[in-house]
């Protein structure tokens, strides 16, 4: 029997004892943020946009505020909404001026003529379509504009997010969302926002969300191919393993991902020192793990 599913991470990395339950409580309500909307019986990609955005609201991670700054000292954001039912995706990349990246990623995907806009070009569609922007300095928090004064980026701390998620209707939505890298070159992007790298959603095979060291995650398009693994036969968790052990077989990279199947089945798996991540499905079990 399928029910709801929702499955949400905050990042693959290395996370300092200290931080360790404020990124599990910011997963949590994430979590909860999103099962309220599935709950209610609306569609799963309204339940990824807001699990998403309780994360870019939250310092804790790498996205939206408190995201990485880049060698010039700004956040430069990127993120990505995809649709299991019509394989259409809204994605945004490197900019500056956009509290919640992933809203604007979902506009993009419902009213945008194209799939991927980047820089001042996203940032104006943002404006034409009725998202408001924001000052950057209201992105940059004290403690990131100190890891950037000071050239060290923390190793204690969280990355990039996501969430994937299955409706009612059988329907399978993915989204992820990040500040990249710290101290990156202006304009960098990475897997995050590319389709079939840092998400993918079909609803004949699977929705997954990616984290990690993007440059290697788009070498073996990360995401899709833990989608054709569950298209082949594999179950969301095997085909979460076997995409890790392809990453860490294939490239010098580390990371992780999270994986629900079109029967609602779930799986997360990672070769870094910790992701935080949480999952909930009709059958009321939750799991939560570092």
């Amino acid at each position: 029997m399928r029910g709801l599913t929702l499955i949400v991470h905050g990042g693959a990395g290395n996370l300092r004892p200290e931080m360790e339950a404020p990124a599990r409580a910011g997963v949590e309500r994430a979590l909860a943020k999103g099962w309220a909307v599935l709950e209610a019986g609306r569609p799963a990609i309204d339940a990824c946009e807001e699990a998403v955005i309780e994360l870019e609201n939250d310092p804790v991670f790498d996205a939206g505020i408190g995201a990485h700054l880049n060698r010039d000292g700004y956040a430069q954001l990127d993120a990505i909404v995809m649709d299991g039912a019509t394989l259409q995706s809204g994605a945004v990349g490197a900019v500056e001026r956009i509290r919640n990246p992933i809203r604007l990623a979902r506009r993009i995907l419902e009213k945008g003529e194209h799939s991927f806009l980047v820089g001042a070009g996203a940032e104006q569609f943002a404006v034409e379509s009725g998202i408001p922007l924001c000052d950057p300095a209201e992105l940059i928090t004290a403690d990131a504009l100190q890891r950037w004064s000071a050239r060290a980026a923390e190793s204690g701390r969280h990355g990039t997010v996501g969430s994937v998620a299955l409706d009612l209707a059988g329907n399978l939505c993915a989204g992820t969302s990040t500040g990249g890298t710290f101290f990156k070159h202006p304009g960098r992007i990475g897997d995050s926002p590319i389709i079939g790298c840092g998400c993918y959603a079909d609803n004949e095979a699977a929705g997954v969300s990616c984290t990690g060291h993007g440059e290697s995650i788009m070498k073996i398009v990360m995401a899709k191919t833990a989608s054709d693994l569950v298209a082949a036969g594999h179950e969301a968790q095997a085909a979460a393993d076997a995409a890790v052990k392809l990453l860490s077989s294939r490239t010098q990279g580390a990371g992780g991902l999270i994986v629900v199947d079109y029967a609602g089945r779930f799986g997360a798996s990672f070769s870094t020192p910790h992701m935080t991540w949480a999952a909930k499905t009709t059958f009321g079990t939750v799991w939560s793990r570092r």
